[in-house]
């Protein structure tokens, strides 16, 4: 993905941290420009607990993370932090550390119990009463629909993401968002890094669903990782582009909020200057960030996907291109590391695991002849992350 083809100019920088800043004594709010938005971030699923109360419905993630061995330490968030019952305490915890926004994600669950059908007024009335505290103390709140947690009902009934029923689920979910905090809530993001919940649920099968066909279903029972990434990623960004739609049509004019995504991005570097090097580091951007940020922008996939994919990678109608094509007020950046990328010069090892990943025909390491790319964040010094905020143009 060549970001010089996309045109995009940046507007704003939102830091979000877990619980706290570190910053230096060199450095203060004041360092940074007008308009730099400080804030705290949250998932559902991480932070709220009460998996059982308030007519919440399982999700994917609750069933994954109750089997033996798929967390490491064989820890669920049944309680997490407890902030379904002391979200009150977490808001004047922002307060007192002067924070400007909140993002923090719906649970689709406690919604929808049964991912669609009757509303959960309970579901409701809770991020009502989140929305509203946030607002009293001057915190203005960023939504993420989507932050992993598939209603498990979904997945039992039609395989969630592999079906394109989800796309019609997924609308009607975020369309009742709308009406019930659009009011208020004038910032949403539909998806939360969806190449990650597409290649580790799908692909790798180490964060749920936990479906993988690598290494001949060593490490998951179903799944078939040459082909089911792409359908959820197809299906993931037809949803997006459908609940855009919505949006604008029938609520950006009344509640003038803008809708966006967060990618989780990577960069990759050459590792060295040869020509199959830098093509391959290129090749890595396009299966990573490209994947997902073209279609939504261009109305296809990169073509190195279309040519080393071939049939395996869904098409898109042109009335689906035109559908996708702009439909972001904003893309969220959510960077994390850079790689040294190299041709993967073997096709022994993309035979062997036959998946999304060695497709790219690049191997991605973070270090190069022993040496690691770049210094270690140290996690006891700053907990800190960035999203950059970027509009299409």
């Amino acid at each position: 993905m060549r970001l010089r083809r996309i045109g995009i100019a940046l507007v704003t920088l939102v830091m979000v941290c877990r619980i706290h800043i570190c910053l230096s004594e060199n450095i203060t709010r004041g360092s940074f420009p007008k308009g730099f938005v400080f804030g705290t971030a949250s998932s559902a699923f991480q932070y709220e607990g009460a998996v059982k109360e308030d007519g919440r419905g399982p999700t994917v993630w609750d069933t994954f993370s109750h089997k033996f061995g798929k967390v490491a330490d064989f820890s669920n968030a049944d309680v997490a932090v407890d902030d379904y019952h002391r979200y009150n305490e977490d808001i004047q915890l922002m307060k007192d550390m002067g924070m400007d926004a909140y993002r923090f994600s719906i649970a689709w669950s406690r919604i929808f119990p049964n991912g669609s059908g009757e509303i959960n007024q309970k579901g409701v009335d809770h991020y009502n009463n989140l929305i509203n505290a946030l607002l009293a103390k001057g915190i203005e709140p960023y939504v993420t629909l989507y932050h992993w947690d598939l209603p498990q009902a979904l997945e039992d009934r039609y395989n969630g993401w592999l079906n394109p029923q989800i796309i019609k689920d997924f609308a009607t979910y975020a369309e009742t968002c709308f009406q019930k905090f659009g009011d208020r809530v004038k910032h949403w993001i539909t998806f939360n890094e969806p190449h990650t919940f597409t290649v580790q649920g799908y692909d790798v099968g180490l964060q749920a669903p936990g479906r993988c066909s690598i290494l001949l279903h060593v490490f998951c029972r179903a799944g078939n990782s040459a082909t089911e990434p792409y359908i959820v990623a197809h299906n993931v960004l037809l949803s997006h582009a459908t609940v855009t739609d919505i949006y604008r049509k029938k609520y950006k004019q009344k509640q003038r909020g803008s809708l966006g995504i967060a990618f989780d991005v990577m960069w990759f570097e050459p590792a060295t200057n040869s020509t199959d090097d830098i093509e391959a580091a290129q090749r890595a951007q396009d299966f990573q960030l490209g994947w997902f940020i073209e279609p939504l922008i261009l109305g296809d996939y990169p073509s190195s996907m279309r040519s080393r994919v071939g049939n395996r990678l869904p098409e898109f109608s042109k009335s689906e291109a035109a559908l996708l094509k702009g439909s972001l007020d904003f893309v969220g950046i959510n960077y994390y590391t850079t790689y040294y990328a190299r041709k993967n010069s073997s096709d022994s090892l993309g035979k062997i695991l036959d998946d999304s990943i060695a497709d790219s025909g690049a191997i991605t390491l973070p270090f190069k002849d022993g040496k690691a790319i770049g210094d270690k964040v140290s996690v006891s010094k700053a907990t800190c992350k960035f999203y950059l905020v970027v509009h299409s143009t």
